[in-house]
């Protein structure tokens, strides 16, 4: 979203710099989670010396972000993260995805022994979560980022609600909106996303939701040209900006940078898409978990590690669940 200041206000140097300057004064920052991480992935040659570099962000949702960063408020057991995606940037900035991770993947969580990998950021808030998911998929980490589902309403509310396709009627408290395609606003897309049963996938169908809702907020910004109206821009920046928390390295300036350099991108070059998986399963402890399938997902992220990701999709590879167009 930050992206688009650059676009809009090229030319009005002043405009532009008191919109950064906002928008940085919204945003919560939750420190430096990278540095209390002593091993890290190694980034490949090829990719360090290509002309242009990947960015990969770790992006989670939770109900709340409260205590994301204030360590004298951590509660351990109370923040688990209900959304965990790694959105990768191509180095040459033509594509980009989000990968889902199920939260009850099960996995080693590093000095915590195995457990639903949810579980890493109640356990040790971002850096250990930054920690796991680097560990798991030996792919380095550039940025961290957190929102809450609430947060998605205010978004939704601000654009005047997003369009969602419907397989099954959904209650929205004392209505009932029908199957097919349907516009919701902030509320009623809070209940679509987070409606626990009667879902063909269970949880991998709540997994796609999150996917349809962000790339349903994400056309919206398209389709009502949000880009040409400084007004509903600036509007919409500011809420954007204070429903995110993200580590103090993600500064206004990266973040213009990486959205001047990505800024032919639209919502058709971004691909939705969840971690290979062998179904649920059920831990030694007795807890429904979902299985990790490494033989298909290592494959997947030596591409987002090699920074080739949209050539080794291109070639169908095994066990990737994609967002499709209408999804459930």
């Amino acid at each position: 979203m930050l992206a688009v200041v650059l676009v809009l206000v090229g030319g009005a140097v002043g405009f532009g710099w008191w919109v950064q300057n906002r928008l940085d004064g919204l945003i919560e920052r939750i420190g430096d989670p990278f540095s209390d991480i002593e091993s890290r992935p190694v980034i490949p040659d090829d990719v360090a010396n290509q002309p242009g570099q990947p960015v990969n962000i770790l992006v989670l949702g939770s109900d709340s972000r409260i205590s994301a960063g204030d360590p004298s408020q951590w509660e351990a057991g109370a923040q688990r993260t209900d959304a965990i995606m790694l959105v990768h940037i191509s180095g040459d900035r033509e594509s980009a995805a989000a990968i889902s991770i199920p939260r009850d993947t099960w996995v080693e969580i590093p000095r915590h022994g195995e457990a639903k990998i949810n579980a890493a950021f109640s356990y040790g808030g971002p850096a250990l979560m930054i920690e796991t998911v680097e560990q798991l998929t030996d792919v380095t980490i550039d940025h961290f980022a957190i929102t809450d589902f609430e947060s998605f309403q205010t978004m939704t509310d601000a654009l005047g609600g997003v369009t969602l396709n419907l397989s099954s009627p959904l209650e929205a408290g004392d209505r009932v909106i029908p199957a097919g395609e349907q516009r919701l606003n902030g509320e009623e897309a809070l209940k679509y996303v987070r409606q626990r049963y009667n879902l063909s996938g269970g949880d991998f169908s709540r997994v796609q939701r999150q996917q349809n809702w962000m790339r349903a907020i994400m056309s919206e910004v398209f389709a009502k040209d949000i880009l040409g109206d400084v007004g509903e821009l600036t509007t919409f920046l500011e809420t954007v900006a204070s429903s995110v928390a993200v580590d103090d390295g993600f500064t206004i300036g990266e973040m213009r940078s990486l959205a001047l350099s990505g800024r032919s991108l639209r919502p058709g070059d971004i691909s939705f898409l969840t971690i290979p998986h062998a179904g649920t399963g059920w831990s030694d402890n007795g807890q429904s978990i979902v299985v990790w399938d490494e033989e298909n997902s290592r494959p997947l992220f030596d591409a987002v590690k090699n920074d080739d990701l949209s050539e080794y999709l291109a070639n169908d590879p095994p066990g990737i669940t994609y967002l499709p167009g209408q999804p459930e």
